[in-house]
């Protein structure tokens, strides 16, 4: 029975800036610029380690379409690794690195099948003689937008047919819609095994064959939370075997926390330490965003602590820890006293205000000046449907409780 193994990787994003994270403690955050490279380092580990046959690397291999010079020679020293391994590599370029770019070129070494802009076949051999059509293209221009899976023709003869595609399925509007596909599509060309990337998060769209997404190999900022990683395959006459292999060296994460019932700071903060613990991982770098909810407190020396020291003492420490737990914010949503109904009745003002919150539109158009100039949206992410939700309930028990007191 013929079979093969290999890695897929994609959306490595390799020297990502991470953006507005500079207020990060300087050992923290240049070991957050350092993790794309050693997620990468990781995978070629993996690689080597487990033998495989070939990698696939599924888009977005660099940040931007400059591609830096330290992103190519790092690239290039961990290709030359699996050179020397005899393990070769397909990859292409998706919107982030698209081939329309402008930088100074590093040689890649031979065992690098990079696709060129035009879907094309390429037939590999295997040391185990198993034959292998694997298919796809890089992206010409950053904004591919139109549906490109009819270019995709199933080559005659081969064991086994990969396909390769960044794009978008779809199911979220965190990425952008760049040459879109259904699933169904991608099923009728009867393939073996579909090697997506563009979405960074993990999800495994259909079994047989495998559709798969593996998401990106490090999170780069809150919105990418949990393990990040790539794929292990094995494919032979049987069906495939996926086992999901974690190589970010460090992890997002996002904690919702009640304090209902604990009635002074000391009571709530140790409380926060010991959720804090739970995520803390050997080996691992982890930033913890935190939601406090149903806070209590009755003194308003001890409410105030809670807004203006709770944060700093939660990080306190953690700079010089390898195993570091650095909680990046922490949100307080009072336990109020009021209720609309009652507040409205009280007073026409609060009936207006009411009033004009509930037609308040998103808030995305009210930071639109802000995402539309370059200079900011640089360093500026685009918020969710949850996280405006938040701010808005936030900004309204803010504004009511300034008018109160």
């Amino acid at each position: 029975m013929k079979k093969v193994t290999f890695i897929h990787a994609a959306d490595l994003h390799l020297d990502s800036p991470m953006a507005g994270l500079k207020n990060l403690p300087e050992p923290i955050f240049a070991r957050l610029k350092e993790s794309t490279f050693s997620s990468l380092r990781k995978i070629v580990d993996a690689a080597i380690s487990n033998e495989v046959d070939f990698v696939i690397l599924a888009g977005d291999l660099y940040d931007g379409e400059d591609r830096s010079l330290k992103a190519q020679s790092r690239f290039r020293a961990e290709m030359e690794r699996l050179l020397g391994k005899g393990i070769p590599v397909f990859a292409i370029h998706g919107n982030h690195d698209h081939l329309g770019g402008s930088w100074v070129k590093m040689q890649m070494p031979e065992n690098v099948h990079i696709f060129g802009s035009k879907t094309e076949s390429v037939l590999l051999e295997t040391e185990s003689g198993a034959a292998v059509n694997l298919y796809g293209f890089s992206y010409p221009t950053r904004h591919v937008t139109e549906r490109k899976i009819h270019t995709y023709e199933k080559a005659a003869g081969g064991d086994f047919h990969i396909g390769i595609l960044h794009g978008s399925d779809g199911s979220t509007t965190e990425h952008g819609s760049y040459c879109p596909f259904a699933v169904g599509e991608l099923l009728e060309k009867q393939f073996d095994y579909w090697a997506l990337g563009h979405i960074h998060k993990r999800a495994l769209l259909a079994e047989n064959p495998p559709i798969v997404y593996p998401g990106n190999i490090q999170g780069r900022n809150r919105k990418e939370t949990g393990e990040k990683g790539c794929y292990l395959v094995s494919l032979d006459e049987a069906g495939a075997n996926l086992e999901f292999m974690e190589t970010n060296d460090i992890v997002w994460h996002e904690a919702d926390i009640s304090a209902r019932g604990i009635t002074d700071f000391d009571g709530i903060y140790r409380l926060l330490l010991k959720e804090k613990e739970k995520f803390r991982r050997v080996g691992k770098g982890v930033l913890l965003s935190v939601i406090l909810r149903d806070i209590g407190l009755a003194g308003q020396d001890e409410l105030d602590s809670l807004h203006s020291n709770l944060l700093e003492l939660l990080q306190d420490g953690e700079e010089d820890e390898s195993s570091f737990v650095w909680t990046t914010k922490v949100q307080v949503l009072e336990e109020d006293s009021w209720e609309r109904g009652d507040l409205a009745g009280e007073a026409d003002f609060y009936n207006e205000l009411f009033q004009v919150a509930d037609g308040f539109g998103p808030a995305s158009e009210v930071l639109e000046p802000l995402y539309g100039r370059l200079p900011a949206r640089k360093h500026v992410s685009t918020l969710g449907k949850e996280e405006e939700a938040l701010l808005l309930e936030e900004a309204e028990r803010l504004l009511i409780r300034l008018l109160r007191n």
